[in-house]
């Protein structure tokens, strides 16, 4: 659909790096955070429309991802889903997401923070993280028309890189909420026993 990481070769790369750094903290340089806030201030003013293409392409290009999705599991017209108020609400969260990664490149240890409490929640939405990678590869195609020229290759591997560390951190957070909870299920509950409690 006219995006450069579009081809199936392309997402696939950026899939396994991103599965190949998930253990290796990607740190971005500070031209490459500059170039992120910069691109971020003209983004932000279409995020809802960024949102919704960035769901209905993942949706077409992976359409696996919708069994996560109770409310789109169903909907075969892609073009339903662009209309759709649940999709642009999704869309708006994600996208809020990126906005505060975004506002904490400067800040690594909130940044970090905030990722692996929504890896942690994507565990309690039955939403694994081979998913991740691909919501990264369709930001990157949704917003390339939207910066036209000022779209460069350093920028495209500047967000790349920013989607491999968050994505990493999410994955991690995941792994985290996945064993507590299999720790949580295999010990008995350790809560006092009311029969021996004298009061």
């Amino acid at each position: 659909m006219g995006c450069a990481i579009s081809g199936l070769a392309a997402k696939t790369d950026f899939a396994d790096r991103n599965a190949e750094d998930a253990g290796a903290a990607v740190r971005l340089n500070q031209d490459q955070i500059q170039m992120i806030k910069d691109s971020w201030k003209v983004i932000r003013d279409d995020i809802a429309k960024v949102g919704i293409i960035m769901f209905v392409r993942l949706f077409e290009t992976h359409p696996e991802c919708k069994d996560v999705f109770f409310l789109f599991r169903d909907v075969e017209d892609l073009e339903r889903l662009r209309t759709s108020r649940e999709l642009r609400a999704h869309g708006l969260r994600v996208m809020s997401f990126i906005e505060k990664s975004v506002a904490r490149l400067d800040q690594l240890e909130r940044l970090e923070a905030l990722a692996l409490e929504l890896g942690k929640s994507h565990y309690h939405y039955n939403a694994p993280p081979k998913y991740y990678s691909y919501v990264g590869a369709e930001f990157i195609c949704a917003v390339q028309p939207i910066l036209k020229e000022k779209w460069t290759a350093e920028l495209e591997e500047a967000w790349k890189a920013m989607f491999l560390y968050v994505t990493s951190l999410m994955k991690q957070g995941y792994q985290e909420e996945s064993t507590r909870q299999r720790h949580l299920a295999a010990s008995p509950k350790e809560r006092p026993d009311k029969r021996n409690t004298a009061l």
